[in-house]
This record gives structure tokens, sequence and C-alpha cells, in this order.
């Protein structure tokens, strides 16, 4: 059995994908895709599976190199967080996409709900088989959550938000068990839009969430965030969350909390005592690499509210739109503040558990 130690590292999401990979330049100037978006791949389509599999092995080998303590697949196959996943279900019109306004109070084309909304068959199978090929240690895969898959719909089927969501909450149900059965150690929900929307997540984001979480006995995540901090990093972020203490009552293990960027006021990490927390230390706002020393005052400044053996330490969000020397300066200078923090907590002494290490287990594979 393999343990994590204290402060580990990892990813929210998404690696940068390289250039002659996709149009990233095309890809910035537009906001995430919420359905296929085909045409940004540089790569032949006979070809681009085994182009997405070399990409995909790179970020994880990076990943590796740099030192993180759990790996991702980078979401490298993905032109947006939620697209891929959505846009493979049953009842989805793949043909003819819907439109809604996105956070930002603009048009964007969504999925069209026309039928009943069904899981038929895994939809991550190949990305999760190649990252278990490419890595022995804990890995963790991401999904979008029911609630923010109901937002990001247009309905001409349900006609009542709630239904609409446990169906994709059934659907996320299917798709996370089938992520465990094959390895996978931490499962994450994306769920901006809680956030996002915080008077209809309090109507039945919660129970959304725990629909959807019925019956998984793995690891699980969920992470909140103001937006991708590289598109939005003219917009001002409050320091505070709209929708955070409700997540207590989820059964969900981990929140992911942007926080570099917004400077979030630590504190009201104190309304999440029984979760572990997954602390955003990156600020993706700016491609300057932080020092050692600013992340490390950022850990410092959670532990005030979070003991240690409750704290990752990740990204504010997904690295997808930051440059690639960016992107790995910032991932480095993490993986070295976590490991002067270890230091600094063994130096007084610090109680976790018996052997120093946080509580998950994970198979070793």
């Amino acid at each position: 059995m393999a343990r994590l130690p204290r402060l580990p590292t990892t990813l929210v999401g998404s690696m940068v994908q390289p250039e002659w990979l996709i149009d990233r330049q095309g890809l910035s100037h537009r906001a995430p895709p919420r359905v296929r978006a085909q045409e940004l791949w540089r790569v032949a389509p006979q070809w681009l599976c085994c182009a997405q599999d070399d990409a995909t092995q790179l970020a994880i080998h990076l990943q590796q190199r740099l030192g993180l303590d759990v790996v991702g697949d980078g979401e490298i196959r993905r032109e947006s967080y939620s697209c891929t996943f959505a846009n493979e279900l049953v009842g989805i019109d793949r043909a003819h996409p819907g439109s809604v306004l996105d956070r930002r109070n603009k048009p964007s084309a969504v999925p069209r709900v026309v039928a009943p909304v069904q899981w038929q068959k895994p939809v991550f199978t190949h990305d999760v088989t190649w990252l278990r090929r490419c890595y022995a240690g804990p890995v963790k895969m991401t999904l979008p959550g029911p609630f923010t898959l109901s937002q990001l719909s247009q309905d001409e089927h349900y006609g009542d938000p709630r239904a609409l969501g446990l169906a994709f909450a059934k659907a996320v149900n299917a798709e996370i068990a089938f992520l465990h059965a094959a390895g996978v150690d931490i499962v994450q929900l994306d769920e901006p839009y809680l956030e996002a929307r915080p008077e209809a997540a309090r109507e039945f984001g919660v129970e959304l969430i725990n629909r959807a979480l019925q019956g998984i006995a793995g690891v699980t995540a969920l992470h909140l965030c103001f937006g991708y901090g590289p598109i939005d990093r003219n917009v001002a972020k409050p320091n505070r969350y709209r929708f955070l203490a409700e997540l207590e009552d989820t059964v969900v293990d981990i929140v992911s909390v942007e926080a570099a960027q917004p400077r979030l006021d630590l504190a009201e990490l104190r309304v999440l005592p029984t979760k572990t927390v997954m602390l955003g230390v990156l600020d993706l706002g700016t491609t300057r690499v932080e020092t050692v020393e600013e992340i490390c005052a950022r850990i410092a400044a959670a532990l005030d509210h979070v003991a240690p053996e409750r704290l990752i330490l990740a990204p504010d969000c997904g690295l997808k739109y930051l440059p690639p020397a960016s992107a790995e300066g910032k991932l480095a200078a993490m993986v070295a503040a976590a490991q002067r923090m270890r230091r600094r907590l063994d130096a007084k002494s610090l109680p976790l558990d018996n052997a120093g290490n946080l509580g998950y287990r994970f198979n070793d594979h």
C-alpha cells in the first residue's frame, strides 16, 4: 500500500497542451468550449489519438520529473474540462448544439438535451488505460460535476433544472465507479458553477453532488473556482466564496479551492472542518513564477486554519492557458515549497499520523 506524504502536491486538472498538437492561440481567444471543437487540433484525425498519447505521456513524465505526489493525465485530449464527457452521453444532440449564457453573461454553444440523459459506456476508457500504462504511482482524473453540467446545457427534454441535474449526476456516478475500478485513486468533480450561480446551487447543488457520489467507495474531490486565471486576469476576483460552507454537507473527501490569485480569506477554510482542502497556491493570473518562499507563506497562512494532515497543494486551476515554461516553473516552485514546509513541520514536531503521512492509502499499481 502506498501513502502520500504530508502536504502532497498535485494538479487541479489540465497541463499545457503542446503547440504542435492544438491551436493554443485559437483556444485562448475563446471561452472554454462546451461542445467539441475538433477544428482546434493540428493533427489529422487518423493520427490524432496517437499524437494525444504522446503528448499525454510527456505531460505525465514532466509531473513525475518535477516530483508531484499525485499525477494526472493533464486533460491533454480535451478541448475543455467539460466538453468531452458531456457530449458522449446519450440524449445529447451533438449535431445541433444549444446556447446558454456563461458566467460572463455571454452566449456559449452548449450540449442540447433532447432525450433522457444516460451513461451508456465509459467515456474515459483510453484515457485511464494510458495513464496507468505510463505511471504506476497515485493518480487522479477529473470529470465535470453534475451541477455545472446542468448549467452548461440547453434543456429541451426535462423542463426542470433539478431533474436535468439528477440525470447528469447518475451519469457522472457511473463514470466515477468505472474510473475507480480502473485504478484511479482520486476522481475529481469540476464544479465552478456552484460559485458562479450560488442561488441555484443552494437549491439542489448538494443533492446533485451527493447523488453523483452515491455508493462510491474511492477517494473523491471537488474543484471550486472563480474561472481560469489567464482568461480572467483582468477580472477582479472576490476574496470569499459565495458557496463553500455548503460543501461540508456533501460526502466528497477533498475540496479544491482557488486561493492565490483572489487572495482568498483563508479563514473561510474553517467552514470545512471534516474535509481535506486542496489549496490553490499558484496564481495563474500571472505568468511570473512565484518564489519558493512566496508559496511557503501561502501554505503557512493556510496552516493557521487547516491542520497539515488535511492540506493538499495545487495550482489555483488548470494550467492549459499558461506558457509552458511558466507552468513548469510554477509547478517546480510548488514542489520545492512543499519540501521546505515539510522540513519546517518536522522541525516543529507537529503531530500527524503515526507514520507522519496523510491518511489516504492507495493501492500500488
